[in-house]
């Protein structure tokens, strides 16, 4: 496979198309066509990846346009795939399996190793693709793939974090010891948010404990996913042990479904993952089916309030709020609403509103047209129950063409609301009053979701007890967005999470693997 380095840098009228090799074929540059000439040319159709090679979708197959949230130009089409494509996938990954289980675990570690080493050279050119198909500004890309490669880089400890123990004489003559023991085929259900880093949070797990696997992107940001799986034939992995299939609803109720996939890891919305996490287990599946999240932060009158305001504000409309680590309300304890409000409303109206590949753009469109139209509703839904939208993002100067919306701050938000109550997963940010940290954790304590929450303060009396009685799985102090290093597990509680053993960290190795107790006598 030729090798990526000679692939063309981005322009700023170069198209994600022009870039990106689909399969073996690399895409002619447009260096020299403008965006408008870009929209009428044709787009090829992303091809799937199974058994070491590049497949193409089966003729007639239904696709879905892949566009520029910023531009709206068509950077390509992605077949959607169904139960056919899974088979294929599963069969290639079921076939590999065997030979790949038998590779010593510091040679798996191996490839993994390759495997970053191409992702840390070509990661300026992976945060390009992820901000030209998603709109998140580059400084957001590159951190999001940066967090990718961490999970590859632990990963690759297999090794030690696979080992088992062992006890002899746990009776006369009886010895006794636990191995960890690959289960066969498992496979991810990506989200849109982060095309580059979800997946990276499953795969490599996976295959470093000896087992093979099936990507599905979300078909709305499948491009990243086609360089990173160019990288990993590129690492050597023999053919079958990684798959990409693309596809929508029929491929995830395929891959649900499938009886040779052992376990499946999800990452969305929290009715999909309930869905998700039912059919799955219905089949005799592993699941970690990682749900929506509707996040607290918790802000008392002693709190630092500069870095408190840049914490919130950065938490709410970073990766204009597409992420299920975003602050959605901030509980404003006593005497802080009222520098809260302020601070707040400034922050807002200094966010920069563009295309996310401008260097003084600090916040990008949204993912798609839909889902813009989907967060205005929500704001309008505020509006008439009698929020206060002290920063109205609708009304914000934006561009003309693409998927945009400004920053939007409701105050006087009460529980009842639906815009309290609802992830609305964009950058709309709720400020509420409460009178104490009581009524602040009993709020929190009401709500369905439990994904993350914060606490701002130079307590450490009021900070151990948020940490001792907050429900969400993932918590911080003084920390707008509480994301988990890739050591540590990931997940939430409550109805944010559906399964047991979180994404990523010493969890993976227990969910991609058996522990098998091995009892012997020898006379």
């Amino acid at each position: 496979m030729a090798s990526l380095a000679s692939t063309p840098v981005w322009t700023d009228r170069v198209p994600a198309a022009a870039v990106i090799r689909l399969g073996r074929v690399a895409l002619a540059a447009v260096a020299t066509y403008a965006p408008d000439e870009v929209l009428s040319m044709p787009a090829d159709i992303l091809r799937n990846f199974i058994g070491g090679e590049w497949v193409a979708a089966a003729a007639g197959a239904a696709t879905r346009e892949v566009r520029n949230p910023a531009t709206e130009q068509l950077l390509g089409h992605v077949p959607l795939g169904g139960e056919r494509e899974v088979a294929a996938a599963v069969a290639a990954a079921r076939a590999a399996f065997p030979a790949w289980r038998q590779v010593p675990p510091v040679e798996r570690a191996r490839y993994l190793f390759a495997f970053k080493r191409l992702l840390d050279e070509h990661a300026e050119q992976l945060a390009e693709v992820v901000t030209r198909e998603h709109g998140k500004t580059l400084a957001e890309a590159r951190g999001s793939v940066q967090r990718g490669i961490e999970c590859v880089e632990v990963a690759c400890g297999a090794p030690s974090l696979m080992m088992g123990y062992a006890l002899e004489d746990v009776a006369r003559g009886i010895d006794c010891e636990a191995v960890r023991q690959p289960l066969g085929v498992f496979a991810c259900i990506a989200p849109f948010n982060f095309p580059a880093m979800v997946p990276l949070w499953f795969f490599p797990f996976a295959v470093a404990c000896g087992n093979t696997f099936v990507c599905k992107p979300s078909e709305q940001v499948p491009l990243s996913q086609q360089l990173i799986f160019e990288l990993a034939a590129q690492a050597g992995f023999p053919a079958g042990v990684l798959n990409l299939v693309h596809g929508g609803r029929e491929t995830v109720e395929a891959i649900c479904a499938h009886p040779e996939i052992r376990g499946v890891s999800f990452v969305g919305s929290s009715p999909v993952a309930e869905l998700v996490y039912r059919a799955a287990a219905m089949h005799g599946k592993r699941v970690q089916a990682l749900g929506g999240a509707k996040n607290f932060m918790v802000v008392m009158p002693d709190a630092d309030r500069p870095k408190t305001v840049a914490a919130l504000a950065g938490s709410a409309f970073g990766c204009a709020g597409e992420r299920c680590l975003a602050g959605s309300v901030v509980l404003a304890v006593g005497g802080s609403h009222e520098w809260l409000r302020t601070g707040l409303r400034e922050a807002a109206q200094a966010v920069v509103v563009g295309d996310g590949t401008a260097p003084d753009v600090t916040m990008g469109p949204l993912v798609s047209k839909a889902h813009l139209e989907r967060v205005r509703d929500y704001v309008e839904r505020g509006v008439a129950e009698g929020a206060e939208l002290l920063v109205d993002g609708r009304a914000a100067q934006l561009p003309a063409r693409g998927w945009f919306l400004g920053p939007c701050l409701f105050d006087r938000v009460t529980r009842e609301m639906v815009v309290a109550r609802e992830e609305i997963f964009g950058p709309v940010l709720c400020l509420a009053s409460v009178p104490d940290l009581d009524a602040a954790l009993a709020w929190i304590a009401t709500h369905p979701l439990a994904n993350a929450s914060s606490i701002f303060t130079d307590s450490g009396s009021a900070a151990r007890r948020f940490k001792y009685e907050v429900e969400a799985s993932m918590a911080a102090v003084n920390i707008g967005v509480p994301a988990p290093m890739s050591f540590f597990g990931f997940g939430g509680a409550k109805g944010s999470f559906f399964g047991d053993l979180k994404a990523h960290g010493r969890e993976a190795f227990d969910f991609y693997t058996d522990r098998k107790v091995l009892i012997s006598r020898w006379t």
